[in-house]
Order: C-alpha cells, then structure tokens, then sequence
C-alpha cells in the first residue's frame, strides 16, 4: 500500500530527526552474521547494469541488511528480488515508488543507480528522510541539483558516497599521490581518453510501452516523449546516456570518472577550472578545459599511451588506466614517501568505505561536495558542447560569467509533479 502524503512527511521528519538507526540483526531473524544493532539496512532504488554489483557487494557485508528493492521496471524488481533471496535475505519490500522506501523506518541507506537525470530527486528526498547516500556518478544533472546536494549534505548531516570508484583504486591513488607530491614537476596537461556515444535517432521508432514499465515515472522530470526502445534503454554503449535529457553524454560518462581524478590529483576537490572550449569552436580539434594556473585537460588528445588519463608534468609523466600505472621515469611509480609527504585519502573499497562512514559518521572519499565539483565539469563541458562556443567560469562564485544563455543551462525546467524537494 502506497503511503499518504502526510504519514510519508511524519516519517521522513522523524527519520531526520532521530538520525541513523542501525537495524537490529535479532529482529531480523538473522543474528549469525552481526551483533545486535550493527547492521545498515539498505534500500536499492534503481536496479539495472551496475547496480546489479552493489546489489551483490552490499548484501554480501556482514553488517549490511538488504530491505527493498525499487525499479519502475517490475521484472527488475523481481530478478533482483530472486537473486537476493538466493543469498538468504528473505521478506524484502518491492515497489515501483521511491518515496516508500524512503518511508520505511527501517532503512538507514539508500544506493541509488537510476539514470543521471533522477539522481537529484532522489538523493535530496533521502537526505530528508534520514537516511544516507551512495549515488551513481555523475552525482547530479544540473549544477542547480548539485548545489542543493551539498547545502543538504551539510543541512541534514548525511553521509554521501558518490560512485566515483576510481578513487578507492590503488593505482589511480598511486598516481594521485605522484602528482600532489610534485614528483613529475608542475603539471602543464592531461589527457583523458571519454571515448564517443552515437548520437540519438534523428527519427525515433515509436513503440508501445512495455508491460510492467512505468515508463511515465522513468521519464520523470524531463520532458515527455512518445516511448522508443532506445530512449529508456539501459546499456553501456548508448540508449539514455545519448541524450541530454537525461546525462551529458560521454562528459557524464567516462568524463565523471577521469575528471574526478583530475580533480583529485591536482588538489582542486573544492574548486574548479575556469574556462571550457569546445571542439568545433574556431580551430580547436578537441575539447578541452583550464584551471587558472594554466594547466590544461584535454578531451580525446592522443597521443596517450594506451591510458585512460596522462598527466604531463616538466619533470615526468603519470598513464593511468583500470588495472595499470607506467610512469616516465618508469621507476617513479616505485616511490616510496616519507612520514612528511602527501597521503591522499585512503580507500580499498568504495562500498564497504561508504558502510564505515555510516558507522562512524566521518567522511567518504567522495561526499557531496566533491562529487559536485566533478560533476560540474561534465556539466560545463557539456553546455559548450552544445551551444560550441567557450565558457568562462567562476568556480567561487559557481556561475558563468560570459553567456547569458549558457547560464541558464545551469539548471533545467522539471516537468510539474517532479519538482525538486524543499530544503528545510
């Protein structure tokens, strides 16, 4: 049964209000695995690709309790409901409706994998609720949204992980620490290698909305159009993430993820570069943007090594990738710090980091506030791309400062009925 609104708005202020509660393993007939109030219990929102893995990585931890699953679509709900069961979590609530795990008193966290344009909405609703965050990269649609995640991280004292797992990564940490250090001398450039989508159909097949699919609901905030396959389809290569409606193309993509190291590395996790040009614009064969030092990413430049990323320093260079790290000189990746060098934050494991800051209320490696600064690179990467003129940008004052038009596009009109939640 679908709450009211007003048993929803009680449990939600009372959630906040009392603050985590940690599921009692004896009151869920399962007290072999953890002590008596130890246990997280999550609710998934969002079931399909990669959050098939959270599914199973949190539900594997011994202090993590499985409590609902929510799709729109109901034959997701099902086959993730199956294959919990299948690991001895039993009683487990369905729903197509967000806001009803969000209302059950029993969930502590909540990991959100829906496409970029319901991460926001959901994530801020949590917030409100109680409960706790892990959100799938990019953190938000908007530069708007991401500004309301970091006043209602702080507002609400949620603990927040954004999906950005490269940073829980030992190479991607070993090449963070390299640069921080200054081992390769001042950096000059990077490289980051996104990769291309194709591009949406100029003419959509129109198709009726399948069976068990609240197709209505998955659209959302944005705007409505008649169903195509493509359109909602989940995959890796294409559907949704084509669209602006719903991501920022590869930017969102493979950019969410290698920005954020950038970020990472260069200590800018709490500002941001000031210019963006696109490709196409003038002569410029590739994208590309930069800080105020002059230090310069460039989108799809080769050559890169066969690495995702390649920073260029006066002194050497760093190639990382998924697995790999090559350094120039090749024995720099072997070097080992002393007691007065620079640690970044360390994490071995993202999921597992996010259920120890529940616990311990201390910080993840990638909160709110840093997931917000990466994702407004792929946002702003992705207005000048398509309006193919630059950008200035002031990362203080978070607004653009040479385009009335391109300003704008920092936040999106929402469809009535989706409006973002109230912080207050």
């Amino acid at each position: 049964m679908k709450p009211s609104r007003r048993g929803f708005l009680k449990t939600s202020i009372a959630a906040a209000l009392a603050g985590p509660q940690i599921v009692r393993s004896e009151t869920l007939g399962n007290d072999t695995k953890a002590g008596a109030n130890s246990r997280v219990g999550i609710g998934y929102i969002g079931v399909g690709l990669i959050a098939q893995g959270h599914v199973v990585s949190f539900a594997g931890m011994k202090d993590v309790q499985p409590l609902a699953v929510c799709d729109v679509r109901d034959w997701k709900v099902k086959e993730s409901i199956k294959n919990l069961e299948q690991r001895g979590h039993k009683g487990l609530q369905a729903t197509s409706h967000f806001e009803e795990v969000l209302a059950n008193p029993d969930i502590d966290a909540v990991c959100i994998s829906t496409p970029d344009h319901w991460h926001a909405g959901v994530a801020l609703a949590a917030m409100k609720a109680g409960k706790d965050v892990y959100v799938e990269k990019p953190m938000t649609l908007t530069i708007e949204e991401g500004q309301m995640m970091v006043e209602a991280e702080k507002k609400y004292g949620r603990i927040v992980q954004v999906g950005s797992q490269q940073r829980s990564t030992v190479h991607f940490r070993i090449a963070a620490n390299l640069v921080r250090n200054g081992l390769i001398g001042d950096v000059k450039e990077v490289y980051c290698q996104l990769g291309n989508f194709p591009l949406p159909p100029k003419e959509e097949t129109i198709i009726p909305v399948p069976e068990g699919f609240d197709y209505d609901r998955w659209l959302g905030p944005t705007p409505f159009y008649e169903y195509s396959e493509n359109r909602a389809k989940g995959a890796y290569g294409g559907g949704w993430r084509c669209y602006w409606d719903y991501g920022s193309r590869k930017f969102g993509d493979w950019g969410a993820h290698h920005f954020d190291i950038v970020q990472w590395a260069l200590d800018r996790d709490d500002t941001g570069p000031v210019e963006f040009i696109p490709a196409g614009y003038e002569d410029n064969k590739f994208h590309h943007y930069r800080y105020a030092d002059g230090i310069t990413v460039w989108r799809d430049k080769k050559p890169n090594h066969g690495h995702m990323i390649r920073f260029i320093g006066t002194k050497g260079e760093v190639h990382v990738s998924r697995g790999e790290i090559a350094s120039l000189p090749k024995d720099l990746v072997r070097h080992r710090y002393g007691p007065e060098d620079i640690q970044v934050y360390e994490s071995k494991d993202h999921r597992k980091n996010f259920i120890d800051s529940i616990k311990s209320r201390k910080p993840t490696i990638c909160p709110a506030t840093v997931g917000h600064r990466s994702a407004t690179i792929c946002q702003l990467a992705g207005i000048a791309e398509r309006l193919v003129r630059p950008l200035k940008w002031d990362p203080v004052a978070e607004k653009i400062t040479n385009d009335a038009e391109a300003a704008a596009m920092q936040s999106r009109p929402r469809r009535k009925g989706y409006e973002l939640p109230e912080i207050g």
